[in-house]
């Protein structure tokens, strides 16, 4: 399993934290940026990255990483085939992989910790979908809305 990572200048540190983590889990991971401190760059030239590759292969997971997460979890989800959640709670990320098939998970630094966000990560990359008749019809139901915009 492939795991992009990809955050602006306010998840940086965060970020950075994280990989060596996932490496050290036995995950392939591919870095889509920043590579460095930039207070000027951007979250959407970095997220938008980690969105289209992930929505390239489905086997794989996004990870974002922002000061909110708010803004990463918005662009993120703009890429065809990308369901994004805003992680805050153990609760909240394993409901969202049994539920709804998340495939990028969003953390803000401001928010989550490190301790914290190790165990959001595992919980998301573990978590299964639950392939339930009703989680798959509804997400029939937002792949229409998503390519036809209609219901």
């Amino acid at each position: 399993m492939k795991i992009y990572l990809g955050t602006d200048h306010a998840g940086f540190t965060l970020k950075e934290k994280i990989k060596p983590y996932l490496l050290d889990q036995g995950f392939e991971v591919e870095d889509c940026g920043a590579f460095e401190l930039n207070y000027d760059d951007d979250y959407p030239d970095f997220v938008s990255k980690v969105a289209l590759k992930t929505a390239k292969d489905n086997s794989s997971f996004g990870i974002v990483f922002g000061k909110s997460g708010a803004g990463e979890c918005i662009v993120a989800n703009k890429i065809k085939k990308i369901r994004a959640i805003l992680g805050f709670s153990a609760e909240n990320v394993r409901l969202a992989r049994e539920h709804n098939n998340v495939n990028i998970l969003s953390l803000g630094s401001e928010f989550v910790d490190e301790e914290l966000a190790k165990k959001l990560v595992m919980i998301f990359l573990k978590t299964p979908f639950t392939n339930e008749e009703r989680h798959v019809r509804r997400l029939k139901k937002i792949t229409l809305i998503e390519n036809e915009n209609l219901i």
